[in-house]
């Protein structure tokens, strides 16, 4: 799904996931306080894990044809990275 776009609408869709995923990772550092990565790295996180999570899925032979679908994989696979990336931190803490 992701290759087949316009370099001009892959633009538009980065930019506009990275100000959701902005608003998202402000949101999170005011939840998570200590335990998350910041602001900016709680965003960086939601954002690789956005696409990360919609790569895998295409790279395992799932077609997203609908937005809604696309939108719920992304989230999900945001979500999980930023979740699996706490417990790391959290992890290493107590060592």
């Amino acid at each position: 799904m992701l290759m087949r776009l316009d370099p001009a609408w892959l633009m538009l869709a980065i930019s506009l996931v990275a100000i959701i995923c902005f608003f998202f990772g402000a949101l999170m550092d005011a939840i998570m306080k200590e335990d998350g990565f910041g602001p900016i790295g709680n965003t960086l996180v939601l954002l690789a894990g956005f696409f990360a999570g919609i790569l895998l899925v295409n790279y395992n032979g799932i077609a997203l044809t609908s937005l809604t679908t696309a939108t719920a994989t992304g989230l999900g696979g945001s979500f999980v990275s930023l979740a699996l990336l706490a417990l790391v931190k959290a992890g290493l803490a107590r060592l």
